[in-house]
């Protein structure tokens, strides 16, 4: 299997489990010129970006620390692109959250990182 087909399913897996949490999900698999956020979401107040990110096991680390400095700066970048084409104020709150799926097990982490700021 290719790594987009199997992260599509990773993917689908993450909004199930997010929407069983009570988790609205708006989008996924968002692209622009910058990049791609896995799932765009509403939590609350909250408008939320979320990463998925998926292993078979720990031999080469855990899923979440696959979310880099260098990747949360494109999901950063990629979100500021999201609400300026969704119109949607820079007052308005907004959370990074990480999905990790190790094996069968879900974790989910939020406010993973915190926003950070592009020079572009």
């Amino acid at each position: 299997m290719n790594n987009r087909k199997s992260g599509t399913i990773y993917e689908q897996k993450a909004v199930k489990w997010l929407s069983a949490n009570d988790i609205k999900v708006i989008t996924t698999n968002f692209r622009c010129r910058f990049g791609e956020i896995d799932i765009v979401a509403v939590d609350g107040e909250y408008l939320v970006f979320v990463e998925v990110k998926y292993r078979r096991d720990t031999m080469s680390g855990h899923p979440a620390e696959a979310v880099t400095l260098r990747k949360q700066k494109t999901i950063s970048k990629v979100a500021d692109y999201y609400r300026i084409t969704q119109q949607i104020d820079d007052d308005h709150p907004v959370r990074f959250d990480v999905v990790a799926i190790c094996g069968d097990v879900i974790t989910w982490y939020r406010d993973a990182f915190s926003y950070i700021r592009s020079g572009y």
